[in-house]
């Protein structure tokens, strides 16, 4: 049985650092940690930039969810640091999509598989000022594993970008428009009414949905003391607060998250997700005025 060779880290590592002073890079993936796939991303880029500091935004996006993985990319933008190489890694067709690294028009470096991963984060950046396929062959670990380019492609590539190198050096120029994308999630806003979905479950429960506080206020809900939600399997008032402790145990509350999504909560220890019938991200709800301040307002 013959076995692969194994690549030889050190005569890589010598081909192709750079500059002394390294850049941060902002590491998203759904992962999670029961293996040793972060920590071996992390290996291979410190291998060939030794002073990059790594940040984990998430290693706990839904498995294989490149959208929970782009909408928590753009929730968490602001707060990135500027000059940070983000490296996500959300790839249901690993081995078959594009390995890229984008150019942001606020100078931000995103690289990524082309599956429409990085695209609300560029999109909210201002658009692509250049995009580049990653097939560098000096940068590349090899033998690439199909099944594990975040090692071997897309790490390697981010440490690259870190240590100083240019998106031009790592391939191909690619037209922005041959790029894959998704639609961002907007809720449908009437007066008195809102269709929205869900976008998120936390740990506790909390339930968080596409509509911001200007939906809230456009739908006349600020005037409100409270709204009815309806899902599928459950429905409930609940009331707009400021903070978790607003509410009392077992009632129920709706919240502006710290990413900036509407939430809805209960008081501990309940569990919304479950109170309304153990709702899951993509599953429709309606907001809407209760029935009694309706009449009222007829």
């Amino acid at each position: 049985m013959s076995v692969a060779k194994e690549p030889d880290l050190r005569k890589w590592e010598r081909r192709w650092k750079l500059g002394a002073m390294a850049r941060p890079i902002v590491f998203l993936s759904d992962f999670g940690y029961r293996n040793e796939w972060v920590g071996i991303c992390h290996s291979v880029i410190v291998a060939a930039s030794p002073g990059a500091t790594i940040v984990d935004l998430s290693h706990g996006v839904p498995p294989l969810d490149v959208r929970a993985g782009a909408l928590l990319l753009h929730d968490s933008r602001r707060f990135l640091p500027s000059d940070a190489i983000v490296l996500a890694v959300v790839d249901p067709s690993v081995g078959s999509d594009r390995d890229i690294v984008v150019e942001t028009e606020r100078g931000r470096l995103l690289v990524g598989p082309d599956n429409g991963l990085l695209g609300f984060l560029w999109a909210a950046d201002g658009g692509i000022t250049q995009a580049h396929e990653i097939t560098l062959e000096r940068i590349i670990l090899h033998p690439v594993a199909p099944s594990f380019h975040a090692r071997d492609v897309l790490a390697p590539a981010a440490a690259f970008l870190a240590a100083g190198g240019s998106p031009a050096e790592l391939g191909a120029e690619l037209e922005p428009g041959t790029l894959a994308t998704l639609e961002f999630p907007a809720a449908t806003i009437e007066k008195g009414k809102i269709e929205c979905e869900v976008l998120d479950l936390n740990r506790f429960g909390n339930v968080l949905l596409n509509v911001t506080s200007t939906d809230f206020a456009a739908a006349g809900f600020d005037e409100l003391e409270a709204v009815t939600i309806d899902a599928t399997g459950g429905s409930a008032t609940a009331h707009r607060v400021s903070t978790y402790t607003d509410v009392a145990s077992g009632a129920w509350g709706l919240i502006v998250d710290p990413r900036g999504w509407l939430s809805v909560i209960r008081g501990n220890p309940a569990n919304a997700a479950e109170g309304l019938g153990g709702v899951q991200p993509g599953d429709p709800i309606w907001l809407t005025v209760p029935r009694a301040a309706a009449r009222t307002a007829a």
